[in-house]
C-alpha cells in the first residue's frame, strides 16, 4: 500500500494511514527524518485526523 495520500474523494481508513506512518518510522531506523519524510508524515498525519473524524461521524 502506498504511503502517499489518495486524491480528493478517496478516503483510507485511519488504520491504513497509521500503517503508512509506521512505515516512515521503521524506515528511518532511529535516524533523524529527512525533509521529505517529515513532509510526508505531516500529510499523513492530516489524513489520519480526517479519517478518524470520518470514522467517528459514521459510528455516531
Amino acid at each position: 500500500m502506498s504511503p502517499i495520500p489518495h486524491g480528493p474523494g478517496r478516503v483510507r481508513s485511519a488504520a491504513a494511514v497509521n500503517e503508512a506512518i509506521r512505515a516512515i518510522v521503521v524506515g528511518a531506523q532511529g535516524r533523524q527524518w529527512t525533509v521529505a519524510e517529515r513532509a510526508l508524515y505531516e500529510l499523513l498525519r492530516d489524513e489520519w485526523v480526517a479519517a478518524q473524524r470520518a470514522e467517528m461521524t459514521t459510528a455516531a
